[in-house]
């Protein structure tokens, strides 16, 4: 059935897009700014491509944006849909095992999180280098489809070395600090407690969020390139002196998002 689903998609997209796309980019609350710099822009809302779900979030907008960024034909995910949604783990990720039929080479994962590590700072740019599954389920759960992915796929390098040192020295040309750190995904959608970001801590993480986990396993699953940057819109409960706002995560978001557009232009002529 989820072979057949992406058969599906991947053709009514096709029927729309003629071009091929090299580079696939998921884009987190508030970071939809990036598609104004697309050109040859064709944009297909999530409602009209077969087995597509809507995104109920503020600060996600709901489609797959197609066209020219840089000299690199991309396709955007203009806003993701989450677990907490009520959507499945299958339903989540599956722009995901779309984008791979499409044939792209490279994926770049974005999201709004919240910093555990305290030499972060709201508006700090983090490079994801591990992460930590703390969602209850994952989405390879189930009887596995050998043409697409390994009954169990390495988790070694999830996020790919020589794309994060393409990154880096985007970072550098624009003096921008270069900071790694391990995501840790939380189910949600609450914010987590200080209990839960102590525990968080003990284990690893310099940052939590509720998303990008699921991606970053599909996307190893199927032998895609794959990076991700988390733009720290908060610190965590407990070390953040005020209470959660999503308004404020979206706003901080899209100031930080002037950083990472200039960085996405020159990461994107390197790779």
């Amino acid at each position: 059935m989820l072979r057949k689903n992406i058969e599906e998609a991947v053709t009514f997209i096709k029927e729309k897009v003629s071009y091929d796309v090299e580079v696939g980019v998921v884009l987190g609350s508030g970071l939809s700014q990036m598609v104004d710099q697309v050109t040859e822009k064709i944009t297909i809302p999530y409602e009209d491509i077969p087995h597509f779900k809507s995104s109920t979030v503020k600060g996600h907008d709901g489609a797959l944006v197609f066209g020219k960024y840089q000299d690199k034909y991309v396709v955007m995910q203009s806003g993701r849909y989450h677990f907490y949604e009520g959507y499945s783990m299958e339903e989540v990720t599956f722009p995901i095992y779309v984008f791979k039929a499409l044939n792209i080479k490279t994926l770049v994962l974005t999201n709004s999180c919240g910093g555990i590590n305290e030499t972060f700072k709201p508006g700090d740019l983090v490079v994801i280098n591990d992460f930590i599954n703390l969602m209850p389920t994952n989405p390879l759960i189930g009887m596995n489809d050998d043409t697409l992915g390994p009954r169990f796929p390495d988790m070694t390098e999830p996020f790919n070395v020589g794309l994060r040192e393409s990154m880096k020295n985007a970072y550098h040309k624009h003096d921008v600090p270069y900071q790694e750190g391990i995501y840790a995904g939380f189910m949600g959608p609450y914010y987590e407690t200080k209990a839960e970001i102590q525990m968080i801590k003990r284990m690893g993480a310099d940052m939590v969020g509720m998303s990008t986990v699921p991606e970053t396993i599909v996307a190893n699953y199927l032998g895609l390139n794959t990076i991700a940057i988390a733009t720290i819109t908060n610190m965590a409960t407990g070390i953040q002196k005020v209470k959660h706002s999503h308004d404020n995560v979206v706003k901080m978001a899209q100031q930080a998002s002037r950083n990472l557009l200039k960085i996405m232009d020159s990461f994107l002529a390197l790779i």
